[in-house]
């Protein structure tokens, strides 16, 4: 899952690195002095012996006297049997070591002839000056790999166990170096941009390491990085009381500019210092613009206006701003060509990246700014858990991110103003170009450019560059006839003349002829937008009856793009021929390929292809069968992911029946994968579905595909589908799917924390479940009822709804539902105080999973037992079990989950007095976010306040409980009395 906790790869200390020897002897010292032959371990002795080996090795294949390895051991007051004690350690070393490793010499021991890397200490000190050299050469992404391999060297306290005043300094010293080793992978991080992710590390080592002021200053960085100014000053507040109650010192220098730096909200710390050196990451340089095209054609003085403003936006002429040019005119134009065409050629002046995004504007459902902006920020580097929800803080992010940058965005085929604004650089040194089909003047300060036809000389170039010039030389009146029945539109132009050079038997003359037919063509081309519905009539026109059934038949589809399978089960026709067709319609510029197996079509040949398809697809029952078949692929494979995620689930035997067969995974990636990536156009077909005889299919493929929702993956394009779901259903009239519908949208509710829309969307699902004779949407809608009812601890109501939602669950055979009832039940019991029950019925619900083989929902039931153990005060047996939990959601990318479980973990840590862990834990349910939306978001902030105050950071802790009272206010939680007792103790009191 993306945005899941990352663990860096293990392996376990015996075994051999690659590249080593598998038989060669091996050292530890990072850690108990341990000693390895091959995967066998070895034998090291008294704690004694293995300091007298740790001296040795550390030394490095120096000679340690006997003097010196006495003092090593015992100090100022060794026993009297000293000499002879190290001599015996020796002899005994040299037993278990390979014979000429422990040598004897001048009076004392060395340990020689080790291979390469044989000591723990010396492949981490390699690593460590392989960082710094990376580092120095500009490429972070390899430092911070090579420091973390360093530092998973250490395994626990260094020389563990080992007495002896010598090992007690070793361990001083190498304790330090990791913490400096540790200083420098965090700096690094944060200068990549890691900024969210470091947060929750840095809270835990400054727990850990109250006095080092470097952490500090790094937390108060990466918060402030993170949007949370307030909790970075409270950091300095803390610090600096900390420093004067243990030491009677001010912070350091360093640390006072940064607290003064953030006061100011100075912007050089919104971002990371550019690295030394340009390093070739995609990322961090996007290059997003599509190609140029090799004909490109005339636009003389357009080419020259929009360079102008470029110049002026760059710095290469007197001045720099941030500038914006916006492109309007009908479609088919030419406005993405000149502008891609502009970019390319302005490419040298933003030498720090180019953006590109197609903004489906002229579409039903156009690209939202914050899904565009997301997009924008990974290309630059941002990471997905740094990338925060809102549009408003995704703007200001991405300003911040290009600030000091030079970068170029083109904005492709907008709606409008407002869908741009979000979307511009904010500083001088960028550009952005904008294209559309309305005239943007309420674009501030934006340049406008009106693209109109081309002229005929311009035309005729443009029209002679693809045909050829032998061909169009000895019939240029022909040519000239098509250039103006085209209306000298170039796309229009483009698709006429590559017809022609494509059929080399055909003259100009005879394309002329063709396009001499006035009856669908010449009325529309003076008619605005129909000048693209009639250029597009040229192509249409010429195509094999195969590519033009495709063409209609896909063009009926709502969506963003279509993949190959799903564009076959439209078609009818297995997957081999389907690529055939829509390669030759790729081919003819009516089709576009997004991706390898993936196409789509351009917004106004969409609209062209669905008005070919009402008009010429005979009979004209087979649009309604392509549609079906689509809603058969879709529904057929989202329950067989459905069933890979949840075996044991019996709903997908009652779901609706489909006839045409989906796609068939083996393993959960594969399946999730499709899923995930397959998102907005199966719920685009779900929506399609309203007000058509695929109601009830289209309601049962988005509750199969309910995962979109829980995961947090589409919550807002789920949310809108189901909302259209139960308006469609209602408005037929079919009770048995609106129920259903009501309980995908009341499942969607509960995962974002509106409980009161949940609870009401519930009950009319009650209703029509019951009007309906559905006992599989009963049981499902009782279980959401009971769930509601623990929100609003009305803890004896949820029993009763579990119990019932139990009982249907059994009578369908539904094992799995059964396992889920029961660890919900286990929350009803705690809630009433009856522990015991509540752990009962968790290891019930657990059992239950395990026998009925559950992947995904184990999770879930590992989590129940969690919570009620955690809950009759057995924190260790409690964090055994959210452990399991975790490693199965962030498996099955369940981010929500993810997330809530770290919250727990950190409840439990706190309620065991560990702060320092708890804060650790609830930073990363932070930064994952959890089920229950702001309103768990608000318990998150409080239980973080708690920990960050008996760390001593009270002034963070303040700053968090005031983030969540605003939580709690906005949605008038009764929390919210809690926190201002914490906040107000002595009004509280």
């Amino acid at each position: 899952m993306d945005g899941g906790p990352r663990v860096p790869e293990q392996r376990r200390p015996g075994f051999p690195a690659e590249g080593e020897e598998s038989g060669a002897l091996r050292f530890g010292v990072l850690g108990p002095v341990r000693a390895w032959r091959g995967e066998e371990t070895l034998t090291t002795g008294s704690p004694q012996q293995r300091a007298l080996l740790a001296a040795l090795l550390l030394r490095e294949g120096r000679t340690a006297t006997a003097a010196e390895l006495i003092d090593a051991l015992w100090g100022e007051e060794p026993p009297s049997q000293a000499l002879a004690a190290v001599r015996t350690y020796a002899s005994r070393l040299r037993k278990v070591l390979d014979p000429g490793v422990l040598v004897s010499e001048s009076g004392g021991y060395a340990v020689r002839g080790l291979a390469e890397g044989a000591l723990d200490l010396t492949r981490a000190q390699d690593l460590a000056a392989g960082a710094e050299k990376a580092r120095s050469a500009g490429d972070l992404c390899h430092a911070r790999d090579l420091l973390r391999r360093a530092l998973d060297l250490w395994d626990g306290e260094v020389l563990a166990g080992v007495p002896g005043p010598y090992a007690h300094t070793q361990r001083v010293r190498l304790d330090e170096w990791r913490l400096q080793l540790l200083e420098t992978r965090l700096d690094m991080d944060l200068e990549q941009g890691c900024h969210a992710e470091a947060v929750s590390e840095l809270t835990a080592l400054t727990a850990a390491h109250p006095l080092r002021e470097r952490l500090r200053e790094l937390l108060m960085l990466a918060l402030y990085r993170s949007g949370r100014q307030a909790e970075a000053l409270a950091v300095y507040a803390d610090t600096r009381r900390l420093l004067a109650d243990e030491l009677g010192v001010d912070p350091r220098p360093g640390l006072q500019e940064l607290q003064h730096r953030i006061l100011q909200a100075d912007p050089g710390l919104a971002e990371p210092p550019a690295p030394a050196e340009e390093t070739a990451t995609a990322t961090v340089r996007p290059a997003q613009l599509p190609a140029t095209v090799a004909d490109f054609t005339g636009r003389a003085a357009f080419v020259r206006e929009l360079s102008d403003v470029l110049s002026a936006a760059s710095g290469q002429t007197t001045g720099r701003v941030m500038a914006v040019s916006a492109l309007a005119g009908i479609g088919g134009v030419g406005k993405t060509t000149l502008a891609v065409h502009v970019a390319h050629q302005a490419r040298a002046a933003f030498p720090d990246g180019q953006l590109y995004v197609d903004l489906q504007g002229a579409g039903a459902r156009p690209a939202e700014p914050e899904t565009v902006l997301g997009s924008f920020l990974r290309a630059l580097g941002t990471a997905d858990s740094a990338i925060p929800d809102s549009l408003e803080e995704r703007a200001a992010l991405y300003r911040s991110v290009l600030d000091g940058r030079r970068v170029l965005v083109l904005l492709d085929n907008a709606r409008d103003a407002a869908q741009v604004r979000p979307l511009l650089p904010g500083t001088d040194g960028c550009a952005a170009l904008v294209t559309a089909r309305v005239r943007m003047v309420d674009l501030a300060g934006a340049h406008l450019v009106d693209l109109d036809v081309m002229s005929p000389e311009e035309a005729l170039a443009l029209f002679t560059k693809i045909v050829g010039e032998e061909r169009v030389a000895s019939e240029r009146e022909a040519a000239l006839d098509v250039v103006g029945a085209c209306g000298f539109l170039p796309l229009a132009i483009r698709i006429a003349a590559s017809r022609l050079a494509a059929r080399r038997t055909w003259t100009v003359s005879v394309l002329a002829a063709k396009l001499a037919d006035e009856r669908r063509r010449l009325d529309e081309l003076q008619a605005g937008d129909q000048a693209v519905e009639a250029t597009f009539e040229l192509g249409y026109g010429q195509l094999e009856p195969a590519q033009a059934r495709a063409f209609r038949l896909l063009g009926l589809a709502d969506g963003p793009d279509i993949s190959l399978a799903a564009a076959a089960a439209v078609l009818d026709l297995p997957a081999h021929d389907t690529e055939d067709v829509l390669e030759s319609l790729v081919d003819t510029s009516l089709l576009e390929s997004a991706a390898p197996g993936r196409y789509r079509f351009h917004d106004l040949v969409r609209l062209y292809a669905r008005a070919c398809a009402e008009r010429d697809e005979n009979p004209p029952s087979e649009r309604e069968a392509a549609l079906s078949r689509l809603l058969d692929f879709y529904l057929a494979t989202a329950t067989g992911v459905y069933a890979i995620e949840r075996p044991g689930d019996r709903l997908v035997d009652d779901l609706e029946g489909t006839r045409y067969p989906g796609l068939r995974f083996t393993d959960g990636p594969a399946a999730l994968d499709w899923l995930y990536t397959e998102s907005s156009s199966l719920l685009a077909c779900v929506r399609q579905a309203a007000g058509t005889g695929r109601l009830r299919r289209a309601v049962d493929l988005l509750w199969a595909a309910r995962d979109l929702a829980e995961s947090g993956a589409n919550s807002r394009q789920y949310e809108a589908t189901a909302l259209a779901m139960c308006d469609a259903t209602q408005a037929v009239g079919d009770t048995r799917a609106e129920g259903r519908a009501r309980i995908a949208l009341t499942g969607f509710l509960l995962v974002s924390g509106r409980i009161q829309q949940a609870a009401g969307e519930a009950g009319l699902a009650v209703e029509r479940a019951t009007a309906s004779a559905d006992p599989t949407a009963a049981s499902w809608a009782a279980q959401d009822c009971g769930l509601i009812a623990l929100h609003q601890h009305r803890y004896s109501d949820g029993k009763v709804f579990f119990d019932r939602a139990i009982e249907g669950f059994r009578a369908a055979g539904n094992g799995l539902c059964e396992a889920t009832a029961l660890c919900n039940l286990s929350r009803a019991y705690m809630g009433m105080g009856n522990t015991a029950k509540a752990v009962e019925f968790a290891e019930n619900g657990l059992a239950v999973h395990v026998r009925v083989g559950s992947t995904m929902r184990l999770a879930n039931g590992h989590y129940a037992l969690g919570v009620a153990l955690t809950t009759a005060g057995r924190h260790r047996d409690g964090l055994a079990q959210f452990s399991r939990a975790l490693t199965i959601f962030v498996d099955h990318r369940q981010r929500l989950w993810a997330g809530t479980t770290h919250f727990r973990i950190a409840e439990t840590h706190l309620a065991a007095r560990r702060p320092g862990p708890a804060a650790q834990h609830a930073e990363q349910a932070l930064a994952l976010g959890c089920i229950g939306g702001d309103h768990m978001r608000g318990n998150v902030l409080k239980l973080l306040g708690q920990a960050l105050s008996e760390l001593g950071q009270v002034d963070r802790g303040k700053a968090c409980w005031r983030e969540a009272l605003n939580l709690y206010e906005a949605s008038g939680a009764p929390e919210a009395a809690a926190v201002r007792a914490l906040l107000e103790p002595a009004t509280a009191a």
